[in-house]
């Protein structure tokens, strides 16, 4: 979709479609959507108050216009109350307004940087990622692609003293929506396509646009290295096992150094634990996070954060064979440590920890933040729509956490019970992999806190949000692109 900002009134435009906002409980219509309903001589007050228009958040409605103004119709979205105004809402505002535009058959939309209160730049960044995000659909493996698709959004700004603000935060919008999507396309394409060596070629071809540094190491290479609980998990797999490194430097001088995880099973069937039928139906989405870190690398120089951040995924499939690991086996990860493989289906947390032994051996990184499809324990707890987050220190956990409300992205703070830390004894070795099925969630990030040492980390558990199995207000069903736009928010900010 292209995007442009204009100047001028917005019901001047010429277009298919112009999407308004109103407020909730005000009586009267204000700003832009005053002007549009003068210049339609009252006739969207009269279809607001004849089909009795709350404007509540994600109400939407419309009307044609009938030749009064260039454009074809106008999509009214509600805002709520005028004191309730917030980003999320302006998101979703403008997500139901392309959505309904779209249904119309609108390939041209103009959309108001809806609202008001808050700063036009953020307003300008949410109206542009709420539209895209609204309007993603996912066909690519269909041979009839969907007809209704709108084309370009022009972001109206009247005035042109707030333009350049405008212009900033509708480029940055386009960005953290973009960069959302191609998670959402890796995440969605089947496991057959989307194998281990395919995420290595993303990532050569993210490295080569964006101009990123790129290591993979193949099996022999991180067998060198001492990944035993990476090399374990991915010996029941056909598929060769890839180490994926991208690294972005900053400009100038750098704030701090960050490595961003992510959990890389393309396809996980359980093991020789192996799953149900229906456990096992949506396991390409088992590398969410390792495609929240491949659009994460791809956006940064866009962006241009003032930190060095270092991307790293251990990318595998978890299949049964007869070379696959067994319910008993102990593995011994990069740095020394000996895990007692108690159950296979726990395999996630196994090629994280190599991970972030990588990160803290090879990269040095000074944060570690960890994003993973962990725990069924996590969904039970928290929902479909929320994830997890698990610390070792609450400076680096309080700074996400903003950047997740920032972003309007569910997060929840859940708590590393040390007692439970005796769940994952084993008799033969250093560590189990698993503990008992209560507080599993917990359990798995005692496990990767182990691996963290005495370096600030935070791990996502986004076995909720990831993927889900109805559409919801930002997008269709399907894979969410989680925690992209939380990721980007941290690494932006100054702090």
């Amino acid at each position: 979709m292209k995007i442009d900002v204009v100047a001028g009134p917005l019901e001047t435009c010429r277009t298919d479609a112009i999407v308004i906002g109103v407020y909730a409980e005000e009586g009267k219509l204000r700003d832009v959507a005053a002007r549009v309903d003068r210049a339609l001589d009252g006739q969207v007050s009269n279809v607001l108050e004849a089909e009795r228009f709350g404007a509540k958040p994600a109400h939407v409605t419309h009307l044609h216009t009938a030749g009064r103004i260039p454009a074809g119709r106008v999509v009214v979205v509600g805002l709520g109350k005028r004191t309730d105004l917030t980003l999320e809402t302006v998101r979703r505002a403008a997500s139901g307004g392309l959505r309904r535009a779209r249904d119309l058959g609108a390939k041209a939309v103009a959309i108001d940087v809806l609202g008001d209160r808050l700063p036009a730049r953020s307003r300008a960044h949410s109206v542009t990622e709420g539209a895209l995000l609204g309007a993603y659909t996912f066909d690519r493996y269909k041979r009839e692609k969907a007809e209704k698709r709108v084309e370009s959004l022009s972001v109206v700004e009247p005035d042109a003293r707030r333009r350049r603000e405008v212009t900033d935060g509708a480029r940055t919008g386009e960005v953290f929506a973009d960069a959302t999507c191609f998670a959402r396309d890796l995440i969605n394409s089947p496991a057959n396509d989307v194998h281990p060596t395919y995420l290595a070629k993303v990532a050569a071809d993210i490295a080569k646009e964006a101009k990123l540094g790129l290591k993979v190491f193949d099996r022999a290479e991180c067998q060198k290295m001492g990944m035993g609980l990476f090399l374990g998990v991915a010996a029941g797999s056909e598929q060769p096992p890839k180490f994926i490194h991208l690294s972005y430097t900053p400009s100038g001088r750098r704030r701090r150094r960050v490595a961003v995880i992510g959990k890389g099973i393309t396809f996980d069937s359980g093991g020789l634990d192996l799953k149900s039928a229906e456990g096992m139906l949506r396991m390409k989405n088992d590398m969410s996070g390792a495609a929240a870190v491949l659009a994460i690398m791809r956006a940064l120089p866009r962006l241009s954060p003032p930190v060095e951040v270092h991307g790293l995924i251990a990318a595998t499939e978890n299949m049964p064979s007869g070379g696959a690991v067994r319910p008993g086996d102990v593995l011994r990860a990069m740095n020394g440590t000996t895990v007692e493989i108690g159950n296979t289906d726990a395999e996630g947390r196994l090629t994280l920890a190599d991970a972030m032994c990588y990160a803290a051996e090879k990269v040095d990184a000074e944060e570690m933040v960890d994003m993973a499809t962990l725990t069924g324990a996590c969904v039970v707890a928290l929902g479909p729509l929320c994830s997890g987050l698990f610390a070792n220190d609450q400076a680096l956990a309080d700074r996400i956490l903003a950047a997740a409300e920032n972003a309007g992205e569910r997060v929840w703070q859940l708590p590393l019970i040390d007692e439970y830390r005796e769940n994952l004894k084993s008799d033969v070795a250093d560590f189990n992999n698993v503990g008992p099925r209560g507080g599993g969630a917990i359990t798995a990030g005692l496990f990767l806190k182990e691996f963290a040492a005495d370096r600030p980390w935070v791990h996502l558990d986004i076995a909720g949000p990831a993927f889900v199995e109805k559409d919801t207000a930002m997008g269709p069903k399907g894979a969410t692109g989680a925690p992209v736009r939380t990721m980007l928010c941290y690494l932006m900010s100054r702090e």
